[in-house]
């Protein structure tokens, strides 16, 4: 428990986790195709603003800017060779924001996909997945990070990978899964495979969950199917801000800080106990799910027709563990936005 974030686990009930990392960075000019990563040495001012915006929102977690920061995303970028630099430089950031905040805050050292297929279905293999994991994780490390946090995953095979890595780096971490067909992930892993999963793993998680995926209804859902298998981990719940609607050439996402309040407390009364946004989710959606979380009083765990009637309709009818849920498609991992 000497770790900050197995002690605020340990201290508290529930705790807040950031937002968007793409979104934010858009609005300060980030164009389509440009490596965010890159900007931790290029426009480190941006990425203090960013995490700064998440803390003062009140977030007792953020992310780091390095999701796409493995040799095999930079590669794309001819960056493959910077992977431990910008690692290092996007948790040192964050480090300074933590260490100057009046309170508690946890620099999350963010790990998204490689973007390559796990073999046999593909050509990477285990070995060279950990050993990509493993370059950012010591990077991250350098810098200064308090956990290392996995990400939008799709594959129990490069959850494994990243779980391994964490491991080889000697630090504590966080893995989510993104769940975004008819309640599986995009390789059709189920939200019971997942705890399943997790109860296996050699160096277990300090907590696990689901983050991106479609909508904040079908996010709850998944957590739904967490709580149902019976782990013993805390369950992070990282919901988009609604559903992404293209509006004068900008991509919005149409949740209100109201709903992502509605959204914070019910993941809070469904079991969450980290509890934060993903894509879409500005500095004013963590406002209100922060009052929400502080003043609103827990409650039973929501039903399906309550999360509906309050965030609105599943995406799907099926939840990834019927008879007909149908099986995941490959893909390669997005970026967090």
């Amino acid at each position: 428990m000497s770790d900050l974030l197995s002690r605020l686990l340990a201290s508290r009930d529930w705790l807040m986790a950031d937002g968007a990392t793409g979104t934010n960075l858009f609005n300060m000019g980030l164009t389509a195709g440009e490596a965010p990563e890159l900007w931790n040495t290029d426009k480190p001012d941006n990425i203090r603003a960013l995490y700064r915006g998440a803390v003062e929102a009140g977030s007792d977690i953020f992310l780091t800017n390095t999701f796409g920061g493995n040799a095999s995303r930079l590669k794309l970028h001819s960056a493959q060779g910077r992977v431990r630099e910008l690692n290092r430089v996007g948790a040192a950031l964050g480090r300074e924001i933590a260490d100057a905040a009046d309170r508690d805050v946890v620099v999350a050292g963010s790990i998204g996909p490689t973007g390559e297929i796990m073999a046999p279905m593909g050509s990477l293999t285990h070995e060279i997945a950990v050993e990509m994991f493993h370059e950012q994780a010591e990077g991250l490390k350098d810098g200064g990070a308090d956990v290392l946090w996995v990400e939008t995953i799709s594959a129990a095979e490069e959850f494994r990978a990243a779980a391994e890595a964490c491991a080889k780096a000697g630090m504590p971490w966080c893995g989510t899964m993104s769940f975004d067909t008819a309640g599986r992930t995009m390789m059709g892993f189920t939200s019971a495979q997942m705890v399943a999963l997790v109860g296996r793993l050699d160096h277990p998680p300090l907590a696990f969950g689901a983050n991106c995926g479609v909508g904040a209804a079908d996010l709850m859902r998944t957590v739904l199917g967490f709580v149902a298998a019976g782990p013993e981990t805390p369950i992070i719940a990282k919901g988009n801000a609604g559903i992404p609607k293209y509006h004068d050439g900008h991509i919005h996402y149409d949740g209100t800080p109201d709903l992502m309040a509605d959204y914070a407390v019910m993941a809070r009364d469904a079991g969450a106990t980290i509890i934060g946004g993903c894509c879409g989710t500005m500095p004013e959606h963590l406002r209100a799910m922060r009052i929400a979380l502080e003043t609103r009083p827990r409650g039973p765990r929501p039903t399906l027709d309550e999360i509906t009637a309050k965030l609105g309709g599943f995406s799907s009818a099926s939840d990834g563990t019927g008879e007909n849920a149908g099986a995941g498609r490959e893909r390669r991992g997005r970026r967090r936005g």
